[in-house]
């Protein structure tokens, strides 16, 4: 029996299965190849997608509004400014009306809550386009880009360094968790990975043969590393914290030593970006040969655009 996402939402990676997850990239692969070739069809023709932004954006915007409009929908930008969501109409409000006017919604912003009230009251598929825990269509478009430098996804050794509590590294601990690979989350332990969802992906690991660990030493971790994957050190909204945050991972940079130190020569660097250069990575390796940055952000779109031909045709 094939896969059928039909009206799924997405709200974390957590609700998708691994044979979920392979469709999802295998459909991504053959729309990259339709745009390679500059072959567009009309499949969102008459259909609307609105989209909320809490939070600022370049990648999630262009990828969701690019992918839905070039196939004949019609994306509609909501900012808080815009609508009235949670602000003298609730939520679950917001969620029925524009479930009865679009086919679809996008929301980014801050909390989790307000993506899974919205799936429980629209009516039509919600997608997660970032909240302050989960980032699952960022880790969609990650395991694309290492999939295309290895060929596979399995035993694939994943480092990532600094903040591993953060929405990305949330997300991505746990699709290598669905998907076999090795995941190292390392950084300082005040910022380690939440214990609740942490036991979760191990259990995960049990049935798909990955490997979840954390350790606070790079020095533990970075060996036969693949991909060593790091993260702006203060998310938007933690911007108070800037100064302790610096403190505290300093010490997990990634630099020349970092991507030298898993002995590997085919070791590629990755970052969902925004960047700070100089900070979490230095620019030598963010424009150097290793990285995959450019690839990864292009991805956001492919993968996004199979979520919405999957979950809405």
């Amino acid at each position: 029996m094939g896969v059928n996402l039909k009206g799924r939402s997405l709200l974390t990676l957590l609700e998708y299965s691994s044979e979920e997850i392979r469709y999802l990239l295998d459909l991504a692969k053959a729309l990259k190849m339709e745009s390679r070739s500059k072959r567009v069809g009309k499949r969102f023709e008459g259909k609307t997608l609105a989209m909320i932004f809490e939070k600022r954006s370049t990648r999630t915007r262009l990828a969701f509004e690019t992918a839905f409009a070039e196939e004949g929908g019609h994306p509609i930008f909501l900012s808080p400014t815009d609508i009235h969501l949670g602000v003298k109409e609730s939520i679950e409000d917001t969620a029925r009306v524009l479930g009865r006017m679009v086919d679809a919604i996008m929301f980014r912003g801050y909390r989790q809550e307000t993506v899974e009230t919205l799936a429980r009251y629209a009516g039509v598929p919600v997608y997660n386009g970032l909240t302050d825990e989960f980032h699952p269509t960022q880790a969609l478009a990650d395991l694309m880009t290492i999939e295309e430098n290895f060929g596979s996804l399995r035993g694939v050794k994943l480092v990532f360094m600094g903040d591993t509590r953060n929405n990305v590294a949330n997300s991505l601990m746990i699709a290598c968790a669905k998907m076999g690979m090795t995941y190292v989350a390392c950084g300082p332990r005040e910022l380690a990975p939440k214990k609740e969802l942490f036991e979760t992906c191990l259990e995960i690991a049990k049935e798909t043969g990955a490997t979840i660990s954390y350790t606070s030493e790079p020095e533990e971790a970075l060996p036969g590393a693949d991909v060593v994957y790091t993260d702006v050190w203060v998310s938007m909204g933690e911007e108070g914290k800037e100064a302790e945050r610096i403190t505290l991972l300093e010490p997990y940079q990634v630099n020349r030593k970092t991507m030298e130190m898993t002995g590997k020569r085919t070791t590629i660097f990755m970052h969902c970006l925004p960047a700070v250069k100089g900070r979490e990575v230095t620019h030598e390796v963010f424009e150097g040969k290793q990285s995959r940055v450019w690839d990864e952000a292009e991805n956001r779109k492919h993968t996004i655009k199979a979520l919405l031909v999957a979950t809405l045709l």
